[in-house]
């Protein structure tokens, strides 16, 4: 077994569904998100849930599912565009067992699931993130790019590099469980 990642347990906030919250951590409008469970927020992390559509029916701006890793000093913001005259916000959907590294700008509208994205990059406004893709560290994804299940994506700006093996989901879900299971309070 590996060594666990030590935390203070008066830095984190602990759920009912197990979800732990850096209290370093910056969530606005958090009634308008959604965690799965199993989910780590990281110190400096920034998610807005504030940020959302004008009118009614509109209520859930940013949803992500079991076992997501929110690296620290993540900024993850729902995608907005001008339509018409009118400026909107959009809702951001991550699905289950995705990593974001450190430092990482998320503006995208879906994330799949089993997705490993690394430190330092910027995923522009309604980008699609398909099921097992990686995208590699430093990496800059323009918005509206559609990056395919099982591909790597890497550079600036990220362009397709290899496909990933068909064992990529196993892999990314035992890595996410394993690290959260880490994931350890010290008491002080």
């Amino acid at each position: 077994m590996d060594t666990p990642i030590y935390y203070a347990k008066t830095e984190f906030i602990e759920t009912d569904t197990g979800n732990k919250v850096s209290r370093r951590a910056t969530i606005a409008g958090p009634q308008n998100i959604i965690l799965g469970g199993k989910t780590i927020i990281s110190n400096g992390a920034i998610i807005r849930g504030d940020l959302k559509r004008t009118g009614p029916g509109h209520a859930v701006v940013i949803s992500l599912g079991r076992y997501c890793l929110v690296g620290e000093g993540c900024v993850m913001r729902p995608p907005y565009k001008t339509y018409r005259g009118n400026f909107n916000y959009y809702p951001m959907k991550i699905g289950d067992h995705v990593h974001i590294g450190a430092n990482t700008v998320v503006e995208a509208a879906t994330i799949g699931n089993h997705v490993v994205i690394g430190k330092n990059c910027v995923i522009g406004k309604f980008t699609i993130i398909k099921d097992c893709a990686r995208i590699a560290d430093n990496t800059i994804v323009p918005p509206n790019t559609v990056i395919p299940a099982l591909a790597l994506f890497s550079g600036s700006p990220g362009r397709f590099v290899e496909d990933l093996p068909e064992s990529t989901q196993e892999i990314v879900e035992a890595h996410t469980k394993h690290y959260y299971t880490r994931f350890q309070p010290i008491e002080r």
